[in-house]
């Protein structure tokens, strides 16, 4: 057995591929902690040093897969995934990749890459996503449809209402973007 297949064996075998998801849940529960004022001003330097350590922990299986499938790598979309979100969390935090390190909490995604159940749910989807164009497509026409109808009923106000009820009629259908906005709130 070359070192090569050895690294393979060792990046597929369920240890590695479920630790690594239990440092998936683990930093994914970082980044929750750290959206909480009281808790960085607590705990912000071991939260922020547990987090390096993940990512750290994320770069290393980057590279050892990188080095036991060489050029293979970039054949499975879900190798350019996870090269694509830790890439992401590699980012510098100057001022205008700020945006990109925001994007950290899609590391959460590579739960997805890991568990191959949750890989055949998202390679069904991405096999449904014509039919749910159409589907997408008919239900806008017919909030198009609710929008005009809405904006001709409502837009006016009623003769029966107050001024102010007119002005909130006016201010919810007055206009068919207004209509649409409305619908898709109450929606």
């Amino acid at each position: 057995m070359t070192p090569n297949e050895k690294l393979t064996a060792v990046l597929e075998s369920s240890l590695v591929r479920n630790s690594i998801l239990a440092v998936i849940l683990f930093n994914a529960v970082i980044l929750g902690l750290e959206t909480s004022e009281a808790i960085m001003a607590q705990a912000g330097g071991l939260i922020l040093t547990l987090d390096r350590i993940c990512l750290a922990i994320f770069v290393i299986e980057l590279v050892a897969k990188l080095i036991a499938y060489r050029l293979q790598f970039f054949r499975k979309g879900w190798n350019i995934f996870d090269f694509v979100i830790v890439g992401i969390s590699l980012a510098p935090v100057a001022e205008g990749f700020s945006a990109l390190r925001a994007l950290r909490i899609l590391r959460v995604l590579r739960i997805i890459s890991v568990a191959p159940n949750l890989r055949r749910v998202v390679e069904g989807f991405v096999t449904a996503l014509p039919g749910m164009a159409s589907v997408f497509l008919l239900m806008s026409l017919i909030f198009y449809i609710g929008a005009v109808m809405a904006t001709k009923l409502f837009g006016t106000g009623c003769a029966a209402c107050t001024p102010a009820q007119a002005a909130d009629f006016d201010l919810w259908f007055g206009t068919l973007g207004r209509s649409a906005y409305s619908l898709f709130q109450i929606m």
